[in-house]
């Protein structure tokens, strides 16, 4: 089933476009991987679909990205609502530098909840659901800053999660970990699509083959090819989607 979709999406920065014509779709319960080499837009896309890039002056944006049947840009979406139900995490974990428990209830209490029950089950719902809530239950009134790199993208996951979005993007989650906390973190995102459905930027080849089920090839603000991620490894119809993942440019 479809969950998220975009028509003839196109952006601008100033002059220059950095999306073209990008016509994609996503279906529910998968872990989908935007690969290209550096600059062809694979972000900037990613940023389109929950309206980050509203926050930069010069981005002008033609074409639609369809969610719940609405344009996300059309004035009827609430742009907080849709950040609650399409969730980001980004590059370096950016945990508030606040305790672990007012890390994650942050959204909660944002979005209304202000019962102390319910607050505590968000949170270890949400550090479960993050595979981190053995290794914090005990120091939730911890600062979040003194957790380990591994350990603050984990709960910056954890923050997304206790919205309750329906589709998490992730800009390059593990680009700045070391490979053990790396690991932890592709499996905890094979276990999120259970329940979500996650777009995942990447420039590791290993890593988007071994977490996702579908990846898209984007060159120069273009997908080239979108498929299953095992046709586009091992059986790619596009000569540039081959060289890429072979090593010859990017």
């Amino acid at each position: 089933m479809t969950i998220l979709y975009t028509k003839n999406l196109n952006l601008y920065y100033g002059s220059n476009q950095a999306l073209k014509n990008v016509n994609t779709s996503f279906q529910k319960n998968t872990v989908n991987a935007l690969i290209g080499p550096s600059g062809c837009g694979k972000s900037t896309f990613l940023r389109t679909l929950n309206r980050m890039n509203d926050l930069i002056n010069s981005v002008r944006i033609d074409g639609e990205v369809i969610y719940e049947n609405k344009n996300i840009y059309s004035e009827k979406w609430d742009v907080i609502e849709l950040r609650k139900k399409v969730g980001m995490v980004f590059q370096k974990p950016n945990p508030f530098p606040m305790t672990i428990y007012d890390n994650v209830s942050y959204g909660p209490k944002i979005h209304g909840i202000k019962e102390k029950k319910k607050l505590d089950e968000i949170v270890e719902k949400s550090l479960k659901g993050a595979a981190l809530w053995e290794e914090v239950k005990d120091r939730l009134k911890k600062n979040g800053m003194g957790l380990s790199g591994g350990q603050q993208q984990r709960l910056c996951i954890a923050r997304t999660l206790a919205v309750e979005p329906e589709v998490i993007l992730m800009d390059e989650p593990t680009s700045a970990l070391d490979p053990i906390s790396t690991l932890k973190v592709e499996e905890l995102i094979q276990n999120l699509k259970q329940k979500y459905t996650v777009i995942i930027v990447t420039h590791n080849m290993q890593q988007a083959g071994r977490v996702s089920d579908n990846t898209m090839f984007f060159l120069n603000g273009e997908i080239i090819e979108s498929d299953k991620t095992e046709d586009i490894f091992y059986r790619p119809k596009d000569k540039r989607t081959e060289d890429y993942i072979t090593g010859r440019f990017g």
